[in-house]
Parts: structure tokens; C-alpha cells; sequence
């Protein structure tokens, strides 16, 4: 059995259809694991996520590290219970009216306590050792920021024979990006960083996508961004990234096409980047 599949019975399933049980069982072990004082702040960010924060939640609450650490919530203004989720299950939520993901985080940002910033997405779910394997590869010295990489739930039509080849070719493309780009590398749902370092730089607020590598790239002048490979930091989520894309083909389409595209990326540094007019929030 995968280490995620319990959490896939409640995962992209109303609220209201959750087990009591399971409720109370998530709500006990995240208390468990809360910290007055923690090294680390494990942020996440949710918007309209009440059918995937839950199965997020489970995941965190069962992660074991020997860190004191923190776990606590955005609620990025949602429309549906994601407030509810995150009050039944005793984590600690704060409301961002203004909808996007860099206004969110930075509402992390203001109220986390620890030392480190571990970035959370609601849709996605974290192996056991996740967090350990995160703040451990922080605490090296001369380490600004890390990040992990991620797979797809597989699914009908979407099955995991075919999500490895499009993992393969897109690990092998971070693999090279990461040598002189590693901000091109970074996607929120798997990034952790100093914190103090994240407050001097701030989040990118007015767009749609990208928050994450702009933070990274502020972050390189304060220290390395390092890539974590090990599986057993791998999160797990859904497949909506591909679906938009126009299904798992046209994914490996796409991620050839851009591989070729980028190919100068992998051996030039940049320190700057154009907004898209396409990506700002107006």
C-alpha cells in the first residue's frame, strides 16, 4: 500500500462526508505535534480546498520529525467550508482577503514564528519524513532555501505507468534547469526556506503564478537553493495541472516542447525576469 492511499478516502470529497473519526484523529495528532516554539513554520495556503485540505492535513498530522514545529493556515478569502476544515481540525487559520497566491504565503510569512518556512499547498499530500528531511537540509550551513520535487495521483485515464514517463522527462529537465536556474526549479507546494530571509525579500503579490520562483530568486543572494531528490520528501498531488494542459499527452507535448525552448537555461544565469502580461493580477 502507498504511504498516501488512507488519505485518499477523503481527498476531492465534500467536508461533510468525512468520517467523525477520522475528524478527531487528525485534530489529536495535529495537537500533538503543535510547538509554542517552534523551528518551523509549516504554512498552508488554501483557496476554495475544502474537498483536498483535510487529506492534506492528515498527512501533515502524521509526519514525524524531531523538530519543534508548527503548523498553521491561510485562508486565501474561499467561498466554501475551508474555514470550517481548518477550525474543526484545531489549526490555527488567518483570513487574506485579497485573492493570490503571494498574498497568502505572505500572510504566512507575517504570522509564523519559526526559524523556517515550509510552503504547504492544500491540494497536495506529504510523505512522513517530509518535514524532517526538509528542515535537515535547511540546518547545513550556507543554505538559504530547498525544495523537493512531486508526483500526480494516478487515475482512470491518467495511470501510473504514464505519469512516470512524463515524471521522468520533467525530473531530468529540473535536474539540468536547477544547475544554473534553480528558481525555474521551485514550485511552492515543495519549498522551504529561511525565514528571516523570505521577510527581507517578500512575496511577489500582483500575479497568478510564479510567486515561488521570484521568492527563490531573491533568496540566492543570501545562500544556496538546494534540491532535494530523496523519495521520501516526494509529495503527492492532483492531477489538475495536467488536466489543464489537455490530458497526459499533450503534457509530455508541452514539456518536451519547452525542454527544447529552454535549452540556453540550462547553461546561462539570470538574475531578473519580465512580468507576462497574461500572469498579472489587473
Amino acid at each position: 500500500m502507498k504511504w498516501y492511499t488512507k488519505y485518499l478516502s477523503v481527498f476531492e470529497k465534500p467536508f461533510d462526508e468525512a468520517p467523525q473519526d477520522t475528524i478527531n484523529e487528525i485534530r489529536e495528532k495535529l495537537k500533538n505535534i503543535q510547538s509554542a516554539a517552534p523551528i518551523a513554520s509549516v504554512v498552508v495556503i488554501a483557496h476554495n480546498e475544502e474537498q483536498r485540505l483535510l487529506s492534506c492535513l492528515w498527512s501533515l498530522s502524521e509526519n514525524r520529525t524531531s523538530y519543534p514545529i508548527e503548523i498553521i493556515g491561510v485562508d486565501n478569502n474561499s467561498s466554501d467550508k475551508t474555514a470550517d476544515v481548518f477550525k474543526v481540525t484545531g489549526v490555527n487559520c488567518f483570513f487574506e482577503e485579497r485573492k493570490s497566491p503571494g498574498y497568502a504565503r505572505d500572510c504566512g510569512q507575517t504570522h509564523a514564528k519559526g526559524k523556517y518556512y515550509i510552503c504547504i499547498d492544500s491540494d497536495t499530500m506529504y510523505p512522513p519524513l517530509y518535514i524532517q528531511t526538509l528542515i535537515e537540509e535547511l540546518e547545513k550551513p550556507g543554505v538559504a532555501g530547498v525544495y523537493a520535487l512531486w508526483s500526480f495521483i494516478p487515475e482512470k485515464g491518467i495511470p501510473a505507468w504514464k505519469l512516470l514517463i512524463y515524471e521522468s522527462i520533467r525530473d531530468m529537465n529540473i535536474r539540468f534547469q536547477s544547475i544554473k536556474r534553480p528558481e525555474l526549479c521551485v514550485r511552492g507546494m515543495v519549498f522551504a526556506y529561511n525565514l528571516d530571509y523570505g521577510r527581507k525579500i517578500g512575496y511577489k503579490q500582483n500575479i497568478k503564478r510564479g510567486e515561488d520562483g521570484m521568492m527563490a530568486l531573491g533568496l540566492k543572494k543570501f545562500g544556496k537553493l538546494v534540491p532535494i531528490r530523496k523519495r521520501k520528501a516526494r509529495a503527492i498531488t492532483s492531477n489538475n495541472t495536467l488536466k489543464a494542459q489537455g490530458g497526459i499527452f499533450n503534457a509530455y507535448r508541452i514539456r518536451i516542447k519547452q525542454a527544447f525552448r529552454r535549452f540556453g537555461e540550462y547553461f546561462t544565469k539570470k538574475e531578473s525576469y519580465k512580468d507576462i502580461d497574461s500572469n498579472l493580477i489587473k
